[in-house]
């Protein structure tokens, strides 16, 4: 199993709505998942909007690719770098730290992440 950004087992983001790259719940990448989906995030109404005017409607349920549209408070496996566009624009939905591939730190720091943490 993958480890996450605290470098233990990785553990499941969600499986309702099912989500990860491989709708297994969790968020593994691998060489196919070139948007790199490895950020476990609660998302927030100001994460989907910002992510709607960015470009990824996240809102909208696409169901012919298993996309049931997201609200706020349902956890997801978000793209890293659209992660880090939105913390960079004060929008970042919280993270679960547990949840959160360990590649993830390729792209942001230990220490962004853990400033947006989900409180358990």
């Amino acid at each position: 199993m993958p480890t996450n950004v605290l470098g233990t087992e990785l553990k499941c983001c969600c499986r309702d709505p099912m989500t990860g790259f491989y709708r297994d719940g969790f968020c593994r990448t691998g060489p196919e998942d070139v948007g790199l989906h490895t950020v476990c995030v609660k998302v927030t109404q100001e994460f989907l909007d910002f992510s709607v005017l960015d470009g990824n409607d996240l809102i909208t349920p696409h169901p012919e690719w298993g996309f049931p549209g997201l609200k706020p408070g349902d956890k997801w496996c978000v793209c890293v770098m659209r992660w880090k566009s939105a913390m960079d624009h004060h929008r970042a939905a919280p993270v679960d730290l547990e949840a959160t591939h360990a590649s993830v730190l390729e792209f942001v720091t230990l220490k962004e992440l853990k400033a947006h943490a989900l409180s358990s």
